[in-house]
């Protein structure tokens, strides 16, 4: 039958038709788009993104981050080139209260020491913001974003953009009055919103390395339970995340250099003397440090609990990941008794910061396969 519709289309002159290629619908559309490449740009944004979080943590252990008194996020790019401009930025910063009352006669040479680390920080801001917009711009206007991704993306820039006023909101709370530094709620903000970025940064990277088809069929396999649990986790990791913050925002963790007593007790007998008392919880250097301390055994007894859950997972990749954030809580939580041991000095506070950066990720790539776990074979292998 199909041999006599060929001969009578000949006849009449017309040309058998191709079938057309079928077309998938929004799950095959998910494909388009240059998801490896993208994903690598995330990868690139993450690292800078955790390369400033550090480089801010050294901006605030060396009590740089007042040293430039103005916000100019484009003329801001040049540093001082002449004698005459390296004195009029001393000038400036002889002018708010941190010189004034904690670094009177500070010499020109120890001011453009904490000049460049500030300058670095900012100029690490404005690179980071010159490489999201270099990505999204390039794959937008060569059409090479994924179906549903756009807004993802932009979002990120949007945040950026929002980090960089929080952090000239977080610098001028310390520029007037009797502050000797920024203010350790605005620090806070600050801090909580990088992780916010890199959280996003971190998820969207796990997500690409898969297409749409693959991300909803593995989620037929998810566990809604395990996602629950380590999403609480997550949480109260930000939550730790923040007190560390005031604890540096008040150099609170070079106070009471003893474990597991504070002052020979369990919690410092100076915990609210300033009034009124709301100003204990984020400038009473007993109270914010225990408060990271208790939040930080609840976050450990959290995380044993996820980690048990975890291990009785059927997928071995989720297994392996869960094992691998407990294994990361256990040395985040040496490192800040050590800390506290030796009064957070900079080659510990640091590596206590940093690891507080690979515990959020490993949480984010842990609860992500929670959602998403990988397909393995009948004996359990990936």
């Amino acid at each position: 039958m199909a041999e006599k519709r060929k001969l009578f289309e000949e006849v009449g002159g017309q040309a058998p038709k191709e079938r057309a290629a079928p077309k998938g619908g929004m799950i095959d559309a998910g494909r388009r788009g240059a998801r490896g490449a993208i994903r690598l740009w995330l990868m690139l944004l993450f690292a800078l993104v955790v390369v400033m979080i550090g480089v801010g943590g050294l901006t605030r252990l060396t009590d740089s981050g007042l040293s430039i008194t103005e916000w100019k996020p484009v003329t801001g790019a040049l540093p001082p080139m002449d004698a005459a401009t390296w004195e009029a930025e001393f000038d400036k910063y002889r002018q708010i209260p941190e010189y004034q009352l904690q670094n009177k006669g500070m010499s020109l040479a120890e001011f453009k020491f904490i000049y460049w680390w500030e300058w670095g920080h900012r100029q690490l801001g404005r690179t980071i913001g010159l490489v999201w917009a270099i990505g999204f711009f390039g794959f937008l206007l060569a059409r090479q974003i994924p179906t549903g991704w756009t807004g993802r993306l932009l979002g990120l820039g949007a945040l950026g953009g929002l980090q960089g006023a929080v952090g000239w909101w977080m610098v001028s709370s310390g520029l007037g009055g009797q502050m000797l530094d920024v203010a350790s709620y605005r620090l806070a903000t600050h801090l909580g919103l990088a992780f916010v970025i890199l959280g996003f940064i971190a998820w969207y990277i796990y997500a690409l390395d898969r297409d749409e088809r693959a991300l909803m069929q593995a989620r037929r396999e998810a566990e809604p339970k395990l996602f629950s649990i380590s999403t609480g986790l997550l949480h109260l990791a930000f939550v730790q995340i923040l007190l560390g913050a005031l604890v540096a925002g008040i150099d609170a963790g070079r106070n009471y250099p003893s474990w597991p007593l504070m002052e020979g007790g369990l919690w410092p007998s100076d915990m609210f003397i300033e009034t009124p008392v709301w100003r204990n919880f984020f400038e009473n250097p007993g109270l914010v440090q225990f408060m990271h301390r208790m939040v930080g055994y609840l976050l450990l007894v959290f995380g044993v609990v996820v980690w048990l859950r975890g291990r009785k997972s059927p997928n071995a990749d989720t297994r392996f990941r869960f094992n691998a954030v407990f294994a990361m809580l256990l040395v985040q939580v040496a490192i800040g008794i050590v800390t506290v041991v030796y009064a957070a000095p900079l080659e510990i506070a640091l590596p206590h910061q940093v690891g507080a950066v690979i515990l959020w990720a490993l949480i984010l790539r842990a609860r992500f396969s929670a959602r998403y776990p990988k397909k393995q074979s009948v004996r359990g292998g990936i």
